[in-house]
């Protein structure tokens, strides 16, 4: 990136990550606040390490549990908004996507039903969309879970681990 871009010429703090947005018809939401005692996300040695993500539509919480009246494309679509909400935290502590090197791991926590066992169809929701977005630098690690109840009754939360780098030119 050069120094006219980090001077604040926004055509030039374009990365490819915000075409690719653009590209799928898709507008990263504003980031989340925490609702508890912590922090959105904590860089070290290389590594962001980002708090779990709920999924809000237009402004809205996306509530609800999977096999007890929310469908497993709705739970998709619910670990898909929490993948744009973890871009929209990287974004606003990053400034700009440019220095994102790897998705490492997401870990998606699913609320279900007990005899709801599709989590990781459901996960599919966010990272198909790291795929979509990051290429193969968006292929992770995963983690798929059930649990009973999730913070503010959220449908799906997912945390992640990213690597940094150097922005890559052009």
């Amino acid at each position: 990136m050069t120094l006219a871009a980090r001077a604040g010429n926004p055509a030039a703090m374009t990365t490819h990550i915000d075409r690719k947005l653009e590209e799928l018809g898709l507008t990263l939401p504003e980031a989340a606040a925490p609702v508890a005692a912590y922090v959105p996300l904590v860089e070290a040695n290389g590594l962001v390490h980002l708090s779990g993500q709920l999924p809000f539509k237009d402004g809205q919480l996306v509530t609800g549990r999977l096999g007890d009246g929310v469908s497993l494309e709705d739970g998709q679509e619910a670990a898909r908004l929490c993948g744009l909400m973890i871009v929209a935290q990287l974004k606003k502590h990053l400034g700009d996507l440019a220095r994102v090197r790897r998705i490492v791991k997401l870990g998606v926590f699913v609320n279900s039903a007990a005899d709801f066992t599709d989590q990781p169809k459901v996960a599919n929701g966010a990272s198909e969309l790291m795929v979509a977005l990051f290429g193969d630098a968006g292929r992770h690690a995963r983690s798929a879970v059930g649990v009973p109840v999730l913070p503010l009754g959220a449908a799906v939360e997912v945390d992640a681990v990213v690597e940094l780098g150097e922005p890559l030119p052009g």
